[in-house]
């Protein structure tokens, strides 16, 4: 009589330690998801969804500005930022900002050079990654077609945008967006 030897089948194990890992890796992603919020782009000074929606309109009126208007940032210590985390070496020219009280000035004038007096001008100082830092001036004051923005607090180290909107009318809005970098030694 032959004897019977007990087959032993390792499907079900590895059905269960596949189970296992799915579940594991479904938790982990989700607990490294939470734990980095997604923060809102401020991209035209307005939410990244009223942007999206109205990208047409905010396109022409900023077209017809630029027909009309420049803008231009006065006064302010400019620097280069060598990019290292490119494929080429890059160059990008900045605003440097200090340590504490930060003041701009921007000159708004007519393509001709007559400077536009009656303009409604938002600033923005803001960086990049985050809005939690975001400083905004709503009614920027202005003299012969110089709109100057004064004390503006930065204190954390690294790479801030400044943001300017300049309204005429309706139709036609403009907008000024210049890279600046805050560097304590």
């Amino acid at each position: 009589m032959a004897k019977k030897t007990k087959e032993t089948s390792y499907w079900p194990h590895m059905i269960m330690g596949f189970l296992i890992i799915g579940v594991s890796l479904g938790y982990w992603t989700v607990k490294h998801a939470t734990a980095l919020p997604v923060q809102e782009s401020n991209e035209y000074m307005m939410k990244y969804q009223q942007a999206d929606i109205h990208i047409n309109d905010i396109l022409k009126r900023k077209a017809n500005f630029d027909k009309q208007f420049n803008i231009e940032i006065v006064d302010a210590p400019m620097g280069v930022l060598e990019l290292e985390n490119t494929k080429r070496a890059k160059e990008e020219k900045v605003v440097v900002l200090k340590n504490g009280s930060n003041s701009f000035s921007y000159r708004v004038s007519s393509k001709s050079g007559v400077p536009l007096t009656d303009a409604n001008v938002t600033f923005l100082l803001t960086r990049p990654h985050t809005n939690k830092d975001d400083v905004m001036i709503g009614n920027v004051s202005g003299k012969n077609g110089l709109y100057r923005v004064d004390d503006i607090n930065v204190s954390k180290p690294g790479r801030y945008t400044l943001q300017l909107k300049v309204m005429v009318d309706k139709n036609t809005i403009g907008y000024s967006e210049t890279p600046a970098y805050l560097n304590i030694p």
